[in-house]
């Protein structure tokens, strides 16, 4: 017999035509909703066979907020495009299913380096944090010392062993540069800033092992680096025309389109001169002239992962400790041009 498929917020929403904060509130007994409107959504979300999370009661009766804080350092929130903006949403969506609301407080730089606490802990405002992006080592350790229910997403820390959540980005580079391989490349070079978080080192590594195993030239010098080691962008610096590549792989689709932008300027085009990838499938502002060859890792796979680990951990509910890979698969479009063998 099939599994009875679980009912969520987002179902009674669809069903009443209603916000999903609204029936969160409602059956939360939170303000903010009309008597006649909350009995009218626990009608429908008892017949629909929802089931009331433990949690919710719990922070009831414990007189904890319902709260999860989400840290994202200032450095990686573009007023242009901010892949973690993307995921934000999406963790609040995920987040908010389980019966808790998201609040969002930007880290900067200043209070990074001063390891100030986020004002969210200071004002006992949430009941556990999920830190957004890479943040120094420094900063979590003095977090943990006063504040331990936090968890890591998209980043780890190599000297410090939180529970985290990230890509396969050690993969997932190897899977794409492999695939730029196999369409005759010989010539590539790596864009990203090796030192400035996890993230982009792990890719490096994933590009270095295809380009190894294929007994390819793969020097750490011939990096091209998008930004500098605090992981602000910086205008890239091209090759010389006479080391110019036949292709980039780029660690993230923003780089790669700062990447062609740089390359056009030069006369070059994409994929007739060079190829180029990108990493993460998500541009919503910025357009390129070539749809862009990348690495898809769904965020709905990563936030469910993160959301019920800091939910665990917050309730104090057995969970898996350490480090939890989400893997993703290869988008081809048209930014790498087949070369002749």
């Amino acid at each position: 017999m099939a599994q009875k498929k679980k009912v969520r917020l987002s179902d009674i929403a669809e069903k009443l035509k209603i916000s999903t904060v609204t029936v969160s509130k409602a059956l939360s007994n939170k303000e903010g909703v009309g008597d006649e409107l909350r009995d009218q959504i626990k009608q429908i979300a008892e017949k629909m066979g929802y089931q009331t999370k433990k949690t919710s009661s719990a922070a009831s009766k414990n007189g904890t907020t319902g709260n999860i804080g989400i840290l994202i350092p200032s450095r990686f929130f573009s007023p242009n495009v901010s892949y973690y903006w993307h995921i934000f949403n999406t963790l609040s969506s995920e987040l908010l299913t389980r019966g808790y609301y998201s609040i969002m407080e930007l880290l900067s730089d200043d209070d990074e380096n001063k390891c100030s606490l986020p004002r969210m802990i200071q004002d006992k405002k949430i009941d556990g944090l999920i830190i957004l992006g890479q943040t120094s080592d420094l900063y979590l350790e003095t977090l943990n010392k006063t504040y331990s229910n936090f968890i890591l997403f998209d980043f780890y820390s190599a000297k410090l062993s939180f529970d985290s959540v990230s890509n396969d980005n050690y993969f997932c580079s190897y899977m794409v540069t492999n695939y730029v391989i196999s369409q005759g490349h010989k010539k590539i070079r790596f864009v990203g800033n090796f030192g400035a978080t996890t993230s982009i080192s792990d890719r490096f590594m994933g590009f270095q092992k295809a380009m190894l195993e294929n007994h390819l030239i793969c020097s750490p010098e011939e990096i091209l680096n998008d930004r500098d080691e605090h992981g602000s962008l910086i205008k890239i610096q091209l090759p010389p025309e006479e080391n110019m590549p036949t292709a980039f792989v780029c660690n993230c689709d923003e780089t790669a389109v700062n990447l062609i932008n740089a390359l056009e300027e030069k006369g070059f085009k994409v994929p007739q001169d060079i190829s180029v990838t990108g990493f993460d499938n998500y541009l919503p502002q910025k357009k390129t002239p070539v749809e862009l060859t990348t690495v898809y890792i769904k965020p709905e796979d990563s936030t469910k992962i993160a959301a019920e680990l800091i939910i665990n951990k917050i309730t104090e509910q057995a969970y898996i400790k350490g480090r939890h890979l989400v893997s993703g698969s290869l988008i081809i479009r048209d930014s790498v041009k087949k070369l002749s063998f």
